[in-house]
């Protein structure tokens, strides 16, 4: 339904967008926006609501996020499309590190989410006032984005989760649709488990002209950790089960010469970063590797009566 409305959507917004020229595009507007100035400043599983430096992963990428939660912008002259808003606090964060790039908020023009926890879209209510952005998200996402309360489907539905502030979602994707905007092209990847209504986002991006000539397929992972309230059992819930295993191989087969994930440690971040190893081969299969490797011994501390 999405791809069928996103003719119709593109078109009746021209008349509102500015042209290329009013739109900011982020820039290097300091030498210490860079991604060895977010590894000086964060350490590995972070906190969640600690600033970190905004730096530029490749060509219109960037990340915005918090040392400990994740924030994406990809930008185009067209407008900007944003994954994730980290936590009410961490939205004002991300606020800021728009600003810092030299992005007008006002220039964003859309706003995903990877998996409908407060700690990585509790700031959406937050973005959505200050940029006038379009929430889009998955058909289960939806309702706990509009209500502010996780589904009772989550595994996590019986843990201390706050309630976060409702926010209109004005459009639904569907697992394989990609949303368009300028030159921006991101497909969405149904990919639950950790949360029945979780997505996974791949797009590509391509060096700027103060950059080496280069490419890299992004893939933008959702957690797809078996994490749950203590009262949940996987192994009671043969469909969540199934569901992640379905969610691990697809990662495994994603277009991914970077991987990136909404907790910046579990796709090695700060690591990566320090080593040099951005766009190293095979991440997406690693991460896949680990995260049967995490549900097995889930399920296995299970069996054994944990």
């Amino acid at each position: 339904m999405f791809a069928r409305l996103l003719p119709a959507l593109l078109l009746a917004g021209c008349a509102a967008t500015p042209t290329p020229d009013a739109v900011s595009m982020p820039s290097l507007a300091a030498a210490n926006l860079s991604g060895a100035s977010f590894s000086e400043s964060c350490e590995d599983w972070d906190e969640w609501d600690k600033a970190a430096p905004p730096f530029r992963i490749l060509g219109d990428s960037w990340y915005v996020g918090t040392c400990g939660i994740a924030a994406i912008l990809v930008a185009s002259p067209q407008g900007h499309v944003l994954i994730d808003s980290g936590t009410e606090a961490g939205g004002e964060l991300i606020l800021a590190n728009l600003r810092r790039i030299g992005v007008d908020p006002e220039d964003v023009r859309y706003i995903l989410a990877s998996h409908e926890h407060f700690d990585h879209v509790g700031g959406h209510a937050i973005l959505a006032k200050a940029t006038g952005a379009q929430i889009i998200a998955s058909p289960l996402a939806g309702p706990v984005l509009e209500s502010g309360m996780v589904s009772d489907e989550d595994p996590q539905a019986d843990a201390d989760h706050p309630a976060m502030a409702p926010v209109k979602v004005a459009r639904i994707i569907q697992d394989g649709e990609t949303l368009t905007l300028g030159d921006i092209a991101i497909t969405a990847h149904a990919t639950p488990g950790h949360t029945p209504g979780a997505m996974s986002y791949t797009w590509t991006a391509c060096a700027s002209d103060d950059e080496p000539p280069a490419c890299r397929r992004i893939a933008y992972v959702d957690s797809l950790s078996p994490v749950s309230a203590d009262s949940y059992r996987f192994s009671d819930h043969p469909q969540t089960i199934a569901a992640f295993r379905t969610s691990i191989s697809k990662v495994s087969q994603l277009p991914c010469d970077e991987l990136l994930t909404p907790h910046p440690s579990a796709s090695s971040l700060i690591e990566k970063l320090r080593n040099g190893t951005l766009g190293s081969p095979g991440q997406c299969q690693r991460y896949a590797a680990a995260l049967t490797s995490a549900l097995d011994k889930r399920l296995s501390k299970e069996r054994a009566g944990g």
